[in-house]
């Protein structure tokens, strides 16, 4: 009986209690005082119920600066590997992911890159999916707000026009950032907070901007 409660009691490590705890930026703080994780995950597919990570970064932004040297990555070894259809995507072979570390193992080094921080993504329900999946065995949830720089840049670009936004290379080029490894998770989230960082600020020139405000913005 003790075996089998155990198995069923929820994850717990010293990254999880930290995660857990971890105090974020409320509605009302100025953007540029608030931590972010700008985060991408390559996937073996789009739906979180049957797919599964199989790479994730995150770029840190602290006082409005991107953290390069701080990015955290990792390669996950998923239970089913990749059709041939996504490894044309996303370039990672079965040999790249046959001797990673499963998700279980990596997901202290997730929870850390994003302790105590606001989560961004661009087109950010695919990330909210998969991290609500990742995080689920762990009794842990995915950090709100979530900022999504693909409708922030409907805004910026476009209006206030319905949809889920820009793909992130069409955003980034219309903006003149440059575009880091397509299809990479470390490549995509360094476009991401470049892209971030260029559209808050166009946000910020027309009305000062607090975390609440974008996260406002993000849900429409």
């Amino acid at each position: 009986m003790r075996t089998l409660l155990a198995r069923l009691r929820p994850r717990r490590s010293a990254a999880a209690d930290a995660y857990r705890l971890g105090e974020r930026a409320t509605g009302d703080t100025p953007w540029r005082e608030a931590a972010y994780a700008v985060v991408d995950l390559e996937t073996t597919g789009l739906d979180p119920r049957r797919d599964e990570i199989i790479s994730f970064a995150a770029v840190p932004i602290d006082d409005g600066r991107i953290r390069v040297g701080r990015t955290r990555t990792a390669i996950v070894r998923p239970r089913r590997m990749p059709t041939a259809e996504t490894i044309r995507i996303h370039g990672l072979r079965r040999d790249d992911l046959a001797g990673a570390p499963a998700l279980d193992e990596v997901l202290d080094l997730m929870l850390e890159a994003l302790s105590g921080r606001v989560l961004v993504a661009h087109a950010a329900w695919v990330e909210r999916g998969f991290l609500l999946s990742a995080f689920r065995p762990a009794g842990l949830r995915v950090p709100e707000p979530v900022l999504d720089t693909a409708i922030l840049a409907r805004h910026v670009l476009d209006g206030d026009g319905p949809g889920e936004g820009l793909r992130l290379t069409e955003a980034a080029d219309r903006l003149g950032l440059p575009v880091h490894r397509p299809h990479h998770a470390d490549g995509d989230a360094l476009t991401t907070a470049q892209l971030f960082l260029a559209l808050v600020a166009r946000l910020d020139a027309r009305e000062p901007q607090t975390v609440g405000s974008l996260a406002r913005l993000s849900a429409r």
